[in-house]
């Protein structure tokens, strides 16, 4: 059993996960760039797909959805992808994974054409929804993918910081391409009617086909795993099976681990509290900044993607800041510090309802909200067992979704149709402060 996760045996790791002599050695590693830019290429089409979707659904000015379609639409596209991954490593665990990456992103660049027509039409009924939740579905084998290969790329000992250097350089490429997106609407190389979203998203098409055909071009057959000898001999039926005891047995080995279970506590509501606040702020850059100028929907979309980028800024900034921080004020207090820095932030910046100032709200947020996935990460290596840790943060990326998914559809319920409620925001920092008073208590032993 390991040791207690203790503020100094979080920091240490943490310490590690940026450490300079680990990040040369692992970008010296042909493999690893390799498998880096594969993933660059992908999420960044993520991006544009994610935004013709978007754009489609938010800033059409043809067609606008109410909060609560726009809600639906993100559970049809995030609950499938938290229910199907403790699945998806029954068959990452028996498919050569260069060919899984390949025909993953192949497949998706296939997938977009229906989706590119289905958007020209502006058909947004069951066929859309469909057509969109496939391609983002695969995404979820092809994320698991990558993450299983990267061990056959990167030596053991710096995995943390390869993890580190990928996942966030992944985030930031998606939200460039969220960026470039919006770009091409305000410099109206776009139009913002349903033909140019279409465009958008089937651009993405290009993207997944140039990550596909890099994974299958730099990698050999059988090189990023699994080996003969590794593949399951059980059939998949019985995996699957498996799968599903192993999730409840790692519901009761997180029971009997307080710290494990009060972190993910944690961050189930602070993605309830972050899904309420993102409704709100599409709502208000798609509906109310902007309303009274002949381009306001270009200008808002500009914005938008400044916010993006703004959070990819505070997203990167907190891979910086945290190490330093925990180990200045400890882990507990510094997710605490955090949590109330959010309460302010959100009755300072985001009451005046002015598009610039939610600029550095979302940087703000996002120091926060990364900060504290690197520390809960970090937290539930050290608490729980090596055989538990795939089903743990299963379960943690399960509570991390669904929870959003509730906090969008609260939002959609009681904000008015352009998002700006001052009565909303005062509940949600009023919830932060509390979600901070809370885990900055004392915890007994």
């Amino acid at each position: 059993m390991p040791p207690p996760a203790t503020s100094a045996a979080v920091n240490a790791d943490l310490q590690r996960k940026v450490d300079g002599h680990y990040l040369k050695a692992i970008l010296r590693s042909r493999g690893f760039r390799n498998l880096l830019l594969v993933r660059l290429i992908s999420q960044l089409a993520d991006g544009w797909f994610q935004a013709g979707l978007a754009g489609s659904l938010l800033f059409n000015p043809s067609k606008q959805s109410s909060p609560l379609a726009i809600a639906t639409g993100f559970a049809i596209l995030l609950l499938p992808y938290s229910l199907l991954g403790p699945f998806v490593g029954v068959f990452l665990d028996r498919w050569d994974r260069r060919a899984s990456l390949a025909l993953a992103n192949l497949g998706r660049a296939l997938l977009v054409i229906p989706a590119f027509f289905l958007i020209w039409t502006g058909d947004q009924g069951p066929r859309f929804a469909l057509a969109a939740l496939l391609v983002i579905a695969v995404n979820r084998f092809f994320l698991a993918g990558l993450s299983a290969a990267l061990p056959r790329v990167v030596e053991d000992a710096r995995l943390v910081t390869a993890n580190a250097l990928a996942t966030t350089a992944g985030t930031i490429m998606f939200s460039v391409g969220l960026f470039s997106a919006a770009a091409m609407i305000a410099t109206s190389m776009v139009h913002t009617t349903q033909h140019g979203y279409a465009c958008i998203a089937g651009i993405a098409a290009v993207g997944y086909l140039a990550s596909g055909l890099l994974a299958y071009a730099t990698f050999r057959s059988g090189q990023l795993g699994p080996d003969e000898e590794e593949r399951p001999r059980i059939g998949v039926w019985t995996a699957v099976v498996d799968v599903a005891r192993g999730m409840v047995g790692g519901l009761r080995h997180l029971a009997a681990r307080p710290r494990a279970a009060r972190v993910m506590v944690l961050t189930a509501g602070h993605r309830l509290l972050y899904g309420f606040l993102t409704l709100a702020v599409l709502l208000l850059y798609s509906r109310y900044f902007g309303r009274h100028t002949p381009d306001g929907t270009s200008r808002s979309l500009w914005s938008l993607g400044q916010v993006v980028i703004a959070g990819a800024v505070g997203a990167g900034l907190a891979a910086v800041v945290t190490p330093a921080a925990t180990r200045r004020f400890g882990a507990q207090r510094w997710i605490t510090i955090m949590l109330a820095g959010i309460s302010v932030a959100i009755l300072v910046l985001g009451l005046p309802f002015i598009a610039g100032l939610l600029l550095v709200a979302a940087a703000v947020m996002n120091i926060a909200s990364q900060s504290m996935k690197i520390i809960v990460d970090a937290t539930l290596q050290h608490e729980c067992e090596d055989d538990y840790r795939g089903r743990i943060f299963s379960l943690n990326d399960t509570a991390f979704n669904l929870c959003m998914v509730t906090g969008l559809f609260l939002a959609a319920l009681t904000l008015p149709a352009d998002g700006k409620s001052a009565v909303a925001l005062i509940g949600v920092a009023v919830g932060y402060a509390a979600l901070a008073f809370w885990f900055g208590r004392p915890v007994r032993h």
